[in-house]
Order: C-alpha cells, then sequence, then structure tokens
C-alpha cells in the first residue's frame, strides 16, 4: 500500500484580510514531490485558510490513489489537534471544512503530525505564491511556482547552518575589541550606522562613544556582531525523514547542496548528534510548546543625522529617512516580501519607523499597527549632540551613563534599565497576542540590542558589545514556556543584492 504526505499550510494577510492556501503530496517512500495545490480564496481567516489547504492536500493524494496512507504535517497547532480529536471545533467556518476533510479518506488512514513553521516552507511559500497572483489579480500557476526550488535551498543553507554551530543554540560572533573604550563604543554606539555602524547616537563618535540609540559609529562591515541561532525548529532532520530525503536527493551531489545530501547517507547519527546539542541548548523548546510567536526586528533606515553620528532618540526632532535610508527601506521590502512569512507589521511611533514598516507594508499588502512600547530611548539634552559634544558638554553625566545601567542622560532622559522594562512589558504583550505568528516589528538600536540581550539572558553591559545597521534584520522565537531562541541578528545580506 502506498504512504503519502501532505504539507498543506495557508495565510491570510490581514486575518481576515486576503487569504491563500499551498499544499504539497510526497512520496513518503522516495521523497519525491507528486503534486502541488494553490489557490488565493480571497478575504478569509488564516485558520480558514490552513483548513482549505488540508482539503486541497488531502484531496490531490486522493487523485493519486484512494487507497493510500497519508500523513499529514502542518504548522497549525489548531488544525492538527482539531483533526485528531483532541480539540473541539467550535468556529461555524470551520466545521463544515473539517467535516469534509474527514471523509476524504477513512480515518484510519489518515495520522496528523505538527511541525514547526521552518519545516513547512514549500507549503508555505505556496499559499504566500497564491496570495502574491491574487493580489495581480491572477491564478496560480504550477508550471511558474519556485516554492519547491525556493524550499530546497533554505532547507539546505539551515542545515548548514546547524552544522557549522557549536553548539546549536545561538552563536555570538563579536568582533572583538581591545579595550573596555572600544567595547563600550561597540555597545554604547548601538545597533546602528549604514553598514553596521554602531551607536545609539545617530552616529555619536569619538572615542568611548557607543551610544545604544540610533548613534553609528564607523563601518562594521564584515566584522558586524552578529548572533545566528540554530535556524530550525526542530531538532535536526531525521534521515529517515521524507524532507531530508527530498534535499539529499532534490539538491543533488554538488556543491552546499551535496552536504544536505551527505547527511542522509550518513544515516541517523550525525542528526542525532544535532539533535542532542540543540535540545541540551538554553532556550530551546520542545515541539508539544507549540510554534512560537516569531519578532522579526528591522531597524529603520538611515535618517540625516545617522551619517553625522548624532543621538537621535523619542525626544528629539523625529527625523524622516533620508534618501538613502528610503532606498534601504526599499530593499528590505523586496527581501520580506520574497521570504513571504511575515503576517503582521508593527512600528515604532517615530517618523523613520513609520516610513519603513510603509515601505515593508506595500509590499506585503499588509496594514502597519503602531506600538508606542518600540519607540527608541529618550536620550533628553543629548538630542541631536555626537558622542563628542556630550563628552564635552555633560562629562560627568556621560561616565555614569556608560556605567550605571540606571544612570539617565543630561536633563531627565531614558535609562537604559527603563528601556528594558518598557521592552520587557512590550515583549510579554505581544508574545501573547501573536503566539505562532510571525511579526515584523520596525524600531531602533536600542529596542532591538534590548531584545536580544533578554532573550540571552546577557548582562546589561552586553548592550555595549553589540553593534546593528541601519535597515538590518534580527529575530527571535518565543515559546510558551517563556523560553527564548535568538534565531538571527544584524543580517543586511539585502542591502548589497
Amino acid at each position: 500500500m502506498r504512504e503519502f504526505i501532505v504539507e498543506a499550510d495557508g495565510g491570510s494577510r490581514g486575518n481576515p484580510g486576503p487569504a491563500g492556501y499551498g499544499s504539497v503530496v510526497i512520496d513518503a517512500a522516495t521523497g519525491e514531490t507528486l503534486l502541488e495545490r494553490a489557490e488565493y480564496i480571497g478575504v478569509a481567516t488564516n485558520n480558514v485558510a490552513e483548513y482549505r489547504g488540508l482539503l486541497a492536500g488531502l484531496r490531490a493524494a486522493h487523485e493519486l490513489d484512494p487507497a493510500a496512507d497519508v500523513r499529514v504535517r502542518m504548522d497549525s497547532k489548531l488544525v492538527v489537534e482539531q483533526m485528531s480529536g483532541r480539540w473541539k471545533i467550535k468556529h461555524p467556518d470551520m466545521k463544515p471544512l473539517a467535516m469534509e476533510a474527514s471523509r476524504i479518506f477513512p480515518p484510519d488512514r489518515v495520522t496528523y503530525e505538527w511541525i514547526p513553521r521552518e519545516h513547512n516552507k514549500h507549503a508555505d511559500r505556496l499559499a504566500n505564491e497564491a496570495m502574491d497572483a491574487g493580489k495581480r489579480g491572477e491564478r496560480w500557476s504550477a508550471s511558474a511556482s519556485t516554492a519547491e526550488l525556493d524550499a530546497g535551498v533554505s532547507a539546505s543553507a539551515e542545515l548548514d547552518a546547524r552544522a557549522a554551530s557549536a553548539p546549536a543554540s545561538a552563536e555570538l560572533d563579536v568582533e572583538a575589541s581591545s579595550s573596555p573604550c572600544s567595547a563600550r563604543r561597540g555597545a554604547a554606539e548601538g545597533l546602528g550606522g549604514g553598514a553596521a555602524r554602531a551607536g545609539v547616537t545617530e552616529g555619536a563618535g569619538g572615542p568611548g562613544a557607543g551610544v545604544p540609540g540610533d548613534a553609528v559609529v564607523g563601518d562594521a562591515g564584515a566584522g558586524a556582531a552578529r548572533v545566528r541561532a540554530a535556524l530550525g525548529s526542530v531538532p535536526g532532520a531525521s534521515a529517515s525523514s521524507p524532507r531530508s530525503a527530498r534535499r539529499g536527493a532534490a539538491e543533488g551531489p554538488g556543491g552546499g547542496a551535496a552536504k544536505a545530501g551527505d547527511d542522509v547517507r550518513a544515516g541517523k547519527a550525525g542528526d542525532d548528534v544535532r539533535a542532542a546539542k540543540v535540545v541540551a541548548s538554553p532556550g530551546w523548546a520542545p515541539a508539544d510548546m507549540g510554534a512560537p510567536a516569531t519578532f522579526v526586528l528591522l531597524r529603520h533606515g538611515e535618517t540625516p543625522l545617522t551619517p553625522q553620528k548624532r543621538f537621535s532618540g523619542s525626544g528629539g526632532t523625529d527625523p524622516s529617512l533620508s534618501d538613502v535610508g528610503r532606498e534601504q527601506a526599499e530593499r528590505v521590502a523586496v527581501a520580506l516580501a520574497r521570504r513571504g512569512t511575515v503576517q503582521e507589521i508593527l512600528a515604532s511611533p517615530l517618523a523613520r519607523t513609520r516610513e519603513t514598516a510603509a515601505a515593508v507594508a506595500e509590499r506585503l499588502g499588509l496594514d502597519v499597527t503602531v506600538e508606542d512600547g518600540l519607540r527608541e530611548t529618550d536620550f533628553g539634552a543629548w538630542e541631536g549632540l555626537t558622542f563628542g559634544e556630550v563628552r564635552e558638554r555633560y562629562p560627568d553625566d556621560l561616565n555614569r551613563w556608560l556605567s550605571d545601567p540606571d544612570a539617565e542622560p543630561t536633563g531627565g532622559g531614558e535609562s537604559f534599565a527603563a528601556t528594558a522594562t518598557r521592552i520587557a512589558a512590550t515583549r510579554d504583550k505581544l508574545t501573547a497576542a501573536y503566539a505562532g505568528r510571525t511579526v515584523l516589528l520596525v524600531t531602533h538600536v536600542t529596542p532591538i540590542k534590548t531584545f536580544v540581550r533578554l532573550a540571552l539572558g546577557a548582562p546589561p553591559e552586553s548592550l555595549f558589545r553589540m553593534e546593528l545597521s541601519a535597515a538590518s534584520l534580527s529575530a527571535v522565537a518565543y515559546y510558551a514556556d517563556g523560553n527564548a531562541s535568538v534565531r538571527l541578528f544584524n543580517d543586511t545580506s539585502h542591502l548589497r543584492a
């Protein structure tokens, strides 16, 4: 008797909003993709789109062999639990869909398995292709689809990243500082600056500079600080997994793709070693925690103050993006649209973040929600000044600020401790509101560094040991048990395309 694997997903850009689904039928014995289905379904909720994806996948499998056994794999905890009979179906829009799905195959021939979103990329990309086609007023075309190729390339990159990480949880690679002064500059000056220029100010410079706001101090370039966490959501892909088999077969014997194939041929041992590392890593949540709330952290594009290296927080002139900043915003928008995973967009109330968010929202067909908790630190009397000017005018206040997280900038600005309290409260609120979803947070240097610091359980002085570029991407996933996983830090690859 044949066995199929059905992977399905659905999404809604607005929930409810423009929605679509994607499904793929895989031969469980060979890992071969047999059929793909995707469709734009108009305005619907995310859960309805997921159920429509399930229906399409089961119907496609039934067309191939009505007598087959089917394993359904989805990243929707709701659909998996409801179709497995463990959760009740209360929503009137989903009851008939679930009933219809249960009748396609005899119940004893279908099993349901929850998988992390990262392992459902083929179906996810199909769903996004369908929504993109609908936005253009077109129907999804199987002949034009690149979903399988995109998912395979992404899977190969992730597997390589896991194999290269030791331990697999998170690797912090910060450009070494030879003195406390330079370390402080890297941290204080923030996760900011054109090509990874550090700074809290929009570019506060000078010895000892280093302000976690939007400051920018010097080019970090290839030495930009990066945190790379294990990119998958499951401890290694089992060698017997159809997904792993498909990687090995489809990606072939050459280049980076061969690494995925080699892992499959090497058997389960390598996967088990990676799995052990991942499970042992702090912040790793087991599968029964459900899908995490994933925050993609986007620093806004450059403003006129950025190259001037001036403090620019929430208490100053609120500058708009420069021409360079607007171009950066367009580039990151294109990159995020290509990835197709963002479901919601939130932005700080300041002009530079709202402009950056608007560029992304236009590409993705989403709305922007303003979240006050994402605003930059208020730098008080230092707003608009360079680091050197602050050091000259307020040397004692600056020294206290650099050494004590409770110290406020001159004139009653916001301390880093106060910022951390605000960001923690915002994190908790958003984690509860967006469980299982991927949310783009368009914000600033200090908030992003603080999200990362809190996720890693790092001390306050770690703020002075990170750099962040304008329009860079970072990501943190938050699980139901309170654990967090830093998955990306200061990625600027989209700006170099």
